[in-house]
Order: C-alpha cells, then sequence, then structure tokens
C-alpha cells in the first residue's frame, strides 16, 4: 500500500485546511485509514479514524468538533478537514492504513505515508 499525503500549508489561526491522502497498491475500501501529527518535540499522536465503509469514525478529544475525517471510495483518497485552525495544530501530518479494526493506536497501522506539514499562525 502506497499514501501519498497533502494539503498542508501555512496558514493563519481560525482558517481551515483539508489535508488529502490517496492510497494505491490494495483495495482502498478493505483498509481502515487514520490520520496521525507529530508536533515539533513531541510524540506522534493519533488524530482521527475512520472504518472501512466511512460508517464509522473516531477522534481524538483535543480534535472533536474542529476535525472531521471523511473517505471517497471512487477516489481512494481519504480527508481530513480541519476546521478553526489553532497554533498548537502545527505538525506533521501522517495518513496510515491498517487491515484490522478501527484504532487509535498507531502500532495497528502498517502503512504510512510520509506526512504533510502543517502550520498555524498567530
Amino acid at each position: 500500500v502506497q499514501l501519498q499525503a497533502s494539503g498542508g500549508g501555512l496558514v493563519q489561526a481560525g482558517g481551515s485546511l483539508r489535508l488529502s491522502c490517496a492510497a494505491s497498491g490494495r483495495t482502498f475500501s478493505s483498509l481502515i485509514m487514520g490520520w496521525f501529527r507529530q508536533a515539533p518535540g513531541k510524540k506522534r499522536e493519533f488524530v482521527a479514524g475512520i472504518s472501512r465503509s466511512g460508517g464509522r469514525t473516531e477522534y481524538a478529544d483535543s480534535v472533536k468538533g474542529r476535525f472531521t475525517i471523511s473517505r471517497d471510495k471512487a477516489k481512494n483518497t481519504v480527508y481530513l478537514r480541519i476546521d478553526t485552525l489553532e497554533p498548537e495544530d502545527t505538525a506533521v501530518y501522517y495518513c496510515a492504513a491498517g487491515r484490522e479494526f478501527l484504532t487509535t493506536d498507531q502500532d495497528d497501522y502498517a502503512y504510512w505515508g510520509q506526512g504533510t506539514q502543517v502550520t498555524v499562525s498567530s
């Protein structure tokens, strides 16, 4: 499975951004998809995840209400929309894919994209 993340950039606080992650190499509908982020000097953390069908989602408590994960089967792409961006959202955002079940544990995701940088200015 190859994952290609895009959509990051420099955004002012309060703005919005949509990250995309295109998947290839395996049937997209068989994959659990997730987004993680790693801020400078911090460990990588779970942000959001979505089930194979898209019918179930999970979010970290710190982003609930501002982040929305979705997937498009026809485009083999998972999205992460971020609203009301805060400086604390500055991080490299990674998309990941797993084969078992929806989980917040990064060890359960076998495939990782290269990351896309999100920088929020105050």
